[in-house]
């Protein structure tokens, strides 16, 4: 297939019977594909946005031509469409970022959505593609608007996700096998997990800045979390790949479970996002009064100049891709600092990232201390009043 180094900017296909289609005006690129990942249709903005020509695009493997890809690295059609597009009712996937290989060979970033096309009888015939390009995430602080913003595009896709399936369930319950409603049922639970996390962070920002945040502690097994924690993000990112190793004189911690578990997952969820899923670490040991947990990764690294600030409020470096409202690590390294504990990153360009954080091992005796009970009545002595 031939590439072209320079964008269309016009039209380069007729027009349909002798007028302009609706799809050529409009500013979004579309494209439409087959149930193989061909390309079949597309307007002159798509033609702008890939920089390959229309006449290019019509024809050509989308996956081949575009290699689409999620912020993971993950190919989006290798494996056809999604398997929840096999129920006849679900017409569409909700907005999510891509990345695309354009025609010179760089990416970009961009949000999709998609609707899909059936046959009378429910089949699947294609979809049709809406890309419209992500902004680059600024490098000054948001304003209460932008993280407004932010934190509601992250909980339109789970919150899609929960209404979508949950709709089939109730519609279509005598009609889907056990299977099916399992791995709903899976998927469902996941994405509230997932809102409740948002939300926890949202009200964690104020607490943590006046102080008021307060620990619900109890005695956690620290490498039981691990696991929870490996299994839920892999949810999330099934190409997961963590080793874990867990020193086996780890004594359990006194602590906050819930927040232990958001500590954990950002930074498993962190690694997946900058690094990659695969040849994660995460090694838990007993040092000196602590219980220390490590995630490392095999990515390229961070630069000496911004690992300092990776744990400023609202500091996102600036690669070129997305990376949410920057409060993930801040949040985290409170909730730490809050258990008595510190977080930290060390890293080697070009060899990973290391990111860990301590407990203390404090005992209930420790934050609890025993108050001595009032004398009882006729056990006062002589001079008591």
């Amino acid at each position: 297939m031939s590439r072209v180094s320079a964008p269309a900017t016009a039209p380069d296909r007729p027009a349909v019977d002798g007028e302009t289609r609706l799809a050529d005006l409009a500013p979004d690129a579309l494209v439409r594909i087959d149930v193989k990942g061909r390309m079949v249709d597309a307007n002159p903005a798509a033609a702008a946005l890939t920089g390959h020509a229309v006449t290019a695009l019509v024809g050509a493997s989308c996956a081949e031509l575009l290699d689409p890809r999620t912020l993971v690295g993950d190919p989006l059609l290798g494996a056809g469409f999604h398997p929840s597009s096999r129920l006849r009712s679900v017409t569409g996937v909700p907005e999510q970022q891509v990345r695309i290989t354009r025609a010179d060979g760089s990416e970009v970033f961009v949000h999709v959505t998609a609707t899909y096309q059936r046959a009378g009888d429910g089949t699947l015939q294609g979809a049709t593609l809406a890309l419209r390009v992500a902004p680059r995430p600024s490098r000054q602080n948001p304003s209460g608007i932008e993280i407004v913003s932010t934190v509601s595009h992250e909980l339109r896709s789970p919150l899609t996700s929960v209404k979508g399936y949950t709709g089939l369930l109730l519609s279509r319950w005598d009609r889907l096998t056990e299977e099916q409603k399992r791995e709903m049922l899976e998927q469902v639970n996941h994405d509230a997990d997932r809102v409740k996390r948002l939300i926890d962070e949202l009200l964690d920002i104020s607490r943590l800045e006046t102080g008021r945040l307060h620990l619900h502690r109890q005695m956690v097994d620290i490498p039981a979390l691990v696991d929870n924690v490996v299994a839920k993000v892999r949810m999330e990112y099934p190409s997961l790949d963590a080793r874990v190793v867990a020193a086996p004189d780890v004594p359990q911690v006194y602590a906050d479970p819930d927040k232990l578990t958001q500590v954990l997952t950002n930074l498993v969820e962190n690694a997946c996002k900058y690094a990659s899923p695969v040849g994660l670490t995460i090694t838990a040991e007993v040092g000196d009064g602590e219980v220390a947990v490590s995630v490392a990764d095999r990515g390229e690294g961070i630069p000496p100049a911004d690992l300092p600030k990776v744990f400023d409020k609202f500091f996102r470096r600036d690669l070129g891709r997305p990376t949410g409202s920057g409060l993930g690590l801040w949040i985290s390294r409170g909730l730490v600092q809050v258990h008595g504990g510190k977080l930290a990153a060390s890293s080697v360009p070009g060899e990973g990232t290391t990111f860990r954080f301590t407990v203390p091992l404090y005992s209930f005796e420790d934050l609890h201390p025993t108050v001595s009970e009032p004398d009882l009545p006729g056990e006062r002595g002589p001079d008591a009043p």
